[in-house]
């Protein structure tokens, strides 16, 4: 058995590498060519949306192709540089600019690696004879005793991207590796430097690939001309407080930025956004106590864990950088569940993913339909 779980010599397990052109995709792919894998990189061609991007160097575009082959030609390895523009806009670009047309806070991340990287490139793999497919993420994959592939939070919690994956399935978790999910960043970068990859300096990309300078509201707008409607910001107490230009500019639990002037609430207390109502085009804001919530309501679930109809106890995130919070997920039918938390949260938005975990076990979890309280 190699280091890879696979019961063949390293020269003979192919693995395919999903090389982004950053420095954690380029340490994965050197190494396992380093420790003797027969290595193919694979880089998606994704792409500039619009003039709303075309100003931005972007995720897997422009020099993050040209990088990943500079590594893959210095390691001898070959390099293989696929368009997938439509699936991409269809999958991923489309789907943000809807989410926020409907008043939820999408995480364009996610449905990209639940579907273009974890579904489109896994085919790719497959069809190039690939025994695994590896990439740069910091997540672990470990094997029980029963033998069977469980997903783990990476070692540095501070890197650990196991809320960006939890729509992994089980048949993709059979097929993938994860070679630096017991790394730092610092290790990473070290080892960058060992292997003399361009790419050891490469500072870690801040935004959203296809939304430059943070800026989702102009790409929404490119994408979607009528987005951007004028309406109504009102109190949860039924008063008008305000105008807006637009519910795509507006996120549940915002708070500055809101264009409301002063003496709307008792002693000038900050107002936040409570709701977005994209069927009046209305934006709900009031104070912060009515964000509290205790109860969200999931859809289009994936378990790597079976979920009882009783409940199970649960480590809860519903932000990707939150410190996970105890609740119980109870499951449902249609793939959907309900989760209960121990202690009402704030700012929970439609959009996002809830992730369960059991300790670092990432247990599965679903998009936030709708949350309440009890």
């Amino acid at each position: 058995m190699n280091s890879l779980g696979i019961d063949k010599d390293p020269k003979d397990t192919r693995v395919v590498v999903a090389m982004s052109g950053g420095v954690d995709s380029s340490v994965a792919a050197a190494l396992l060519h380093e420790q003797g894998y027969d290595v193919v990189g694979v880089t998606l061609q994704l792409y500039d949306y619009g003039e709303a991007v075309a100003k931005s160097k972007t995720c897997c575009a422009g020099q993050d192709i040209y990088d990943a082959k500079k590594v893959a030609d210095k390691c001898g390895f070959p390099h293989y540089v696929l368009n997938y523009e439509s699936n991409f806009r269809e999958s991923v670009i489309d789907d943000f600019a809807d989410s926020y047309i409907k008043g939820e806070t999408p995480i364009p991340c996610v449905k990209c690696n639940q579907t273009v990287k974890f579904r489109d490139l896994l085919e790719v793999a497959h069809d190039l004879g690939a025994d695994c497919m590896a990439t740069g993420h910091y997540i672990k994959r470990v094997v029980n005793d029963d033998g069977v592939a469980e997903l783990h939070r990476a070692h540095d919690h501070g890197k650990d991207q196991s809320y960006f994956l939890f729509a992994t399935t089980q048949e993709q978790l059979d097929f993938l590796r994860f070679p630096l999910g017991g790394w730092s960043k610092d290790k990473t970068r070290g080892e960058a430097e060992r292997l003399g990859l361009l790419t050891a300096d490469k500072p870690d990309s801040q935004d959203i690939c296809f939304v430059p300078h943070g800026d989702y509201a102009k790409v929404v707008k490119k994408i979607r001309p009528d987005a951007e409607k004028p309406g109504k910001i009102m109190h949860i107490d039924g008063r008008e407080v305000g105008d807006h230009n637009g519910i795509i500019h507006y996120t549940i639990g915002q708070r500055k930025g809101l264009g409301i002037g002063g003496g709307v609430s008792e002693n000038n207390e900050p107002l936040y956004v409570i709701r977005i109502d994209p069927v009046n085009n209305a934006v709900i804001v009031g104070p912060k106590d009515a964000l509290a919530r205790n109860v969200i309501q999931i859809e289009q679930c994936n378990w790597l864990e079976s979920v009882p109809e009783d409940g199970l106890n649960i480590d809860l995130k519903f932000r990707s950088v939150m410190k996970p919070v105890s609740a119980k997920v109870m499951g449902g039918a249609n793939g959907a569940a309900e989760i209960h938390l121990d202690n009402p949260q704030y700012g929970i938005s439609p959009g996002q993913a809830a992730v369960c975990y059991t300790g670092d076990r990432v247990l599965g979890g679903g998009w936030i339909k709708e949350t309440r309280s009890l």
